[in-house]
Order: C-alpha cells, then structure tokens, then sequence
C-alpha cells in the first residue's frame, strides 16, 4: 500500500496495486505545471487508487484536449489523474518507497536549456520538435535585454531584466517535493528591482504549511502552476526555474537537502550537493551584529560592482559575482521560501 497527500493535507488517497512504469518528462507543459527541470510519473491500475479524503476539493485544468491536470485547490500540488482505466501521479507527492524507478527520460528535445540531463537511462526525444513545441506554448513574446516566463495555463506572466546572476537552487527536501509534485524544486533569485508582473498577479494564491517559519507555496488559481514568490520583506524575488520561457543564463549550482531526497531520485550530476544547507549558509554565527556594509541591498551592491553598457547590457566581474552568492545565501536563510523547509 502507498500513500500520498498534497502539501496542505487536505487531499489524501492511497494506492493498493503495484506501479507498473515511472518515467521523468522533460516536456514544456510538465516543467511549467511543476516549475522544476522535469516531471516524474508512476502509473497503475485505476482500480488501486483510493481517495481517503479532499476529491471535492481537487481543481481540474485541462492542458490539452482530453487531458486534465489535477491539483488541489488550496495549495496547488498535483494529484491522481485518472485516463482510460490507469492512474498517473507525480512522483513527489507519494510517500515511502514505490517499488520502482525511473526507466527513461522523455520528450529530450524540450528541456530545459538551463538543465543537463545526467546518467545513462534512455532517452527519447519526444515530438514536435524542441522549437516548434516551445514557440507553440509560450504565453509571452520574446523581449531583447530581458527574460520571461509564465505559469502553464499563461494567466500568470513575469518579466525578468536580463542578466541574472547567481544560480539555480535544487531542493530536495520533502516540502518541495509536495509543493512541486516533483522529485525537487529548482529556484532562481533575482533583486526585486530585476522583476515586474507582466499580468495575472491578481490570480495567485498562497499557501503556508502552519507549522513551518516561513514555508510558503505560491501558485496560479487556474492552472495550480508554481510562479514567483514576491515578499514586502524581502529583497529578493524567488522564481520556479520551470517557468522560464527564456533561457536565464544561469544553471544549476547545488544540490540542498539531499538527505531528505526521495529513495527513487537518483542525482546523477557533478553539482554540488549537500546534506542540508550549503556550509557557507548554516555555518554563520545567528548572534546579533551590526549590518554590515556588504548586506546592502542587492540592486544597489550590483549597480555598484557593474559596468553598464548601453541601456540593458551590463557585465558583472568576477568578484561581483562572488559577492552576490553571499548575499543569495544569507537572504535564502532568512527568508527560506520554498527551499528551505522552514
């Protein structure tokens, strides 16, 4: 017997047959509705899935004609989608081990440009090809000297002023993987002053897991689709890396909370990978001290360490650089938004 819920709880079921496949999708639609690199599904008999609480409350969008997607209408995690007398779920929402493990990656011509697929499963480039699917999709229209993306639905759009530094977070810990039905979520940070809604902020919600500091899910009402974290209190704006419809020049850079990894998410890369925090981060005294001069805030750290050339294009050093992963590190403790099972 296998059990899953969504992040918020409302929504539970258990499976009583065994899972017959499981497969990770690289498609467009999969990394939108997640916000990560990749999708990963089991399947089995529907006759094995057993809703124990929540189907009420389960929110049905359908991404293409006949093919619905689940998710629950409080916290958008993606649930059981029953087709043609199987189930298919997403992997991050189940619990324990599922006597199974990934067989292929597929629809390879669509990732990510942001992300490298590692380890020797078979893969299968999937149709139409990479550009045709991506300019099929996308929800915005390209703009020189920035980066957009959107939710999978495209009632929530966002502009990113281009270029961004730092990188790519990968979250491991078991809230990500409920919050993003996932085998991790893969985060972006950018200054507040680098970002704007392009539409739809109107239609996000918002979830906070109770017993957390700060852990919260923000999501489309439509489509329950990840999109960016935007907080008052913080300087930094966080963005699902799934939703890019740009590449955003940046990639990968650690692997977080990798103790608390899935039994079937093999990690496969040469990132960096930690048990918990990165050191840098947890190993920081927490005892009052003055600011000091280097947590400025980030926009204005970065308008003093760049060089701009012409109206969008600036050229960041080396030390630049460096400094704002200090600073992405020290905000990413304080604030722990999505990442940071706080």
């Amino acid at each position: 017997m296998t059990n899953g819920s969504c992040l918020c709880g409302d929504v539970a079921w258990e499976i009583s047959t065994p899972f017959t496949w499981m497969t990770h999708c690289h498609c467009g639609m999969c990394r939108k509705a997640h916000g990560t690199a990749f999708g990963t599904f089991v399947g089995t008999s529907a006759s094995g899935l057993h809703w124990l609480r929540g189907r009420a409350g389960v929110v049905h969008w359908e991404s293409s004609p006949g093919n619905a997607r689940p998710f629950c209408g409080r916290c958008g995690s993606r649930v059981p989608s029953e087709w043609r007398g199987e189930v298919a779920i997403a992997a991050g929402v189940l619990e324990g081990e599922l006597g199974v493990r990934p067989g292929a990656h597929i629809f390879t011509g669509s990732k990510a440009p942001w992300w490298e697929i590692a380890g020797d499963l078979p893969r299968a480039l999937g149709s139409p090809s990479a550009s045709a699917e991506l300019a099929a999709m996308r929800a915005t229209e390209p703009a020189p000297g920035s980066v957009r993306g959107a939710c999978a639905c495209g009632a929530v759009a966002y502009q990113v002023d281009a270029p961004l530094a730092g990188e790519i977070w990968c979250c491991h810990c078991t809230r990500c993987q409920k919050a993003h039905a996932a085998a991790h979520a893969a985060n972006a940070f950018v200054p507040k002053e680098q970002f704007r809604w392009l539409r739809g902020a109107e239609r996000i919600r918002s979830y906070k897991v109770p017993e957390a500091q700060r852990y919260t899910q923000f999501c489309c009402e439509v489509c329950g689709a990840g999109v960016p974290a935007v907080r008052a209190e913080r300087p930094l704006v966080v963005i699902p890396a799934g939703t890019f419809e740009d590449d955003p020049g940046i990639r990968p850079g650690r692997h977080i909370f990798v103790s608390s990894k899935a039994a079937w998410d093999e990690i496969c890369d040469a990132v960096p990978q930690y048990a918990e925090y990165a050191p840098s981060i947890h190993s920081r005294s927490r005892r009052p001290r003055p600011r000091p001069r280097a947590e400025a805030p980030v926009a204005r750290v970065l308008r003093s360490r760049c060089a701009w050339q012409g109206n969008r294009a600036r050229h960041i050093s080396p030390a630049a650089r460096t400094h704002f992963s200090e600073l992405e590190a020290r905000e990413h403790e304080r604030c722990g938004i999505r990442t940071g099972c706080r």
